[in-house]
């Protein structure tokens, strides 16, 4: 291994707690505030073609946040099974695993893409879309399903570099294919020298160019510089065990990160009936609370891989502490961004909106919404270590719970009685509800793990 690698290393085991969470989250809030400012940015430049095109790409998100959260789940899969692999100092297993992984999600991306595809107008009918928006949907989604395999290097590859304790290298990635993303997006939206303007499509277009690049950059690193992938197929044998092994987790983690847009395309639906303002709102919103709840994602993708070298290595003292000690951060870090947020809700609103209705819209919803982004911080890192800890079904449950019990009923019980502002409120309250539910069940989860792992070492 290089000097440049173990640089970018960090001892999961060994390095002090709070010093190693921070090294590993520091440089993923690099990446990602690279990478979801310009995504913002693509936001920005389509809100300048008007409400139509906006609302229309607000649309979208429930459906790329769909299969983006398939990725993801499956990436989580990915970085236990390797994490807890490389615990137990097993890099030959760990290589396997990461293997598999990439060519595993291809195809099953591939052919979620594929039927997304074949019934675009059937989704965004069902959705609330009306008529005059499907031709603009489908500017947009039938060269972003194109596109969607290439998610394997930034959602998978990162995931692999990242169970190794190597968050520098996936940070820059990020941030490279978010700039690269940025360039186009005006280039390519409106046009520019020989370049034609193609509006939604050339959005779309810049999207699907930022993954070729960060997929083909993150293969070159894991097959050359970090040894953690086969540049060849391995034996199908040794490939259906990993998968299985990726599954166990993967699936219930994917299936859980799946309910997320779903529960938005509900909510989606239900702000449809307010009129198009409130669907350009709500989706600028939604894209806000991307980078509002930064620290939390960072955490979320910076804390399991921790957990579960640990966990392989039964340091149940080093879970406990990385755990309460993210939980306490998070819930004292979204209450400074939400006066934040407050403080430049003008600015936000009218930068993001032509229509004087749709800016005091987004307003409304950064009022409110954001008050609840601790709580929700509470939910995502207590599943993010449930999953961590192999207990996928725990998370999946609770998912469950969060959405279609607590958060969208409420939500939409909120707007039943008092409008958009009950509908923003019922969000919140619900997050409140499921913060105390998943923290309580945490506690239980983790002393009966701990318990086991005692009892098994007494044994031996």
């Amino acid at each position: 291994m290089t000097t440049s690698v173990k640089k970018n290393q960090i001892d999961l085991l060994k390095d002090p707690v709070p010093q190693a969470l921070k090294r590993m989250t520091v440089p993923m809030i690099y990446g990602m505030i690279l990478l979801m400012t310009f995504n913002l940015v693509d936001t920005f430049f389509v809100g300048l073609l008007g409400t139509l095109p906006l609302a229309a790409i607000s649309f979208t998100f429930p459906i790329t946040f769909t299969v983006i959260s398939l990725t993801i789940g499956l990436g989580i899969g990915t970085s236990a099974v390797i994490g807890k692999a490389l615990g137990r100092g097993n890099h030959a297993l760990a290589k396997n695993l990461a293997t598999s992984a990439m060519y595993m999600t291809a195809v099953i991306v591939g052919l979620l893409s594929y039927v997304g595809y074949i019934f675009i107008d059937e989704i965004f009918l069902l959705l609330g879309a009306n008529n005059d928006l499907l031709p603009l949907i489908h500017e947009y989604m039938d060269v972003w399903f194109l596109g969607s395999v290439c998610l394997i290097g930034p959602m998978i590859g990162n995931a692999v570099l990242r169970s190794a304790g190597d968050t520098k290298t996936p940070s820059i990635i990020m941030g490279s294919a978010g700039l690269i993303n940025a360039v186009l997006d005006p280039i390519l939206i409106f046009g520019f020298g020989p370049v034609p303007a193609l509006g939604l499509e050339g959005a779309a277009i810049a999207t699907f160019i930022s993954w070729m690049f960060s997929t083909g950059l993150v293969l070159y690193i894991l097959i050359r510089k970090k040894n953690l992938i086969h540049a060849t197929f391995i034996p199908l044998k040794e490939f259906i065990v990993s998968c299985k092994e990726i599954l166990n987790i993967g699936l219930p983690a994917a299936g859980a990160n799946m309910l997320t847009p779903i529960a938005t395309a509900v909510l989606t639906a239900i702000a449809a009936t307010f009129g198009d303002s409130a669907v350009a709102a709500f989706g600028v919103g939604s894209r806000i609370e991307s980078i509002a709840c930064l620290v939390v994602l960072a955490l979320s993708m910076t804390l399991p891989p921790f957990i579960s070298q640990n966990f392989g290595a039964s340091n149940m003292s080093r879970v406990k502490e990385s755990y309460k000690s993210t939980i306490k951060f998070v819930l004292a870090w979204q209450v400074l961004i939400y006066l934040v947020l407050i403080l430049i809700a003008p600015f936000i609103s009218h930068t993001f909106a032509k229509e004087e209705k749709v800016a005091e819209l987004i307003e409304l919803f950064i009022w409110i919404l954001p008050l609840g982004y601790g709580f929700q911080g509470v939910i995502i890192l207590t599943n993010s270590s449930f999953n961590a800890l192999h207990k996928p079904m725990v998370a999946l449950a609770l998912s469950i719970i969060r959405l279609f019990v607590c958060y969208v009923p409420i939500a939409y019980f909120g707007s039943y009685l008092y409008g958009l502002e009950g509908f923003f409120i019922g969000g919140v309250i619900g997050n409140l509800l499921m913060a105390f539910i998943s923290y309580g069940l945490f506690s239980k989860q983790f002393k009966t793990e701990a318990f086991n792992i005692e009892t098994k070492e007494a044994s031996i």
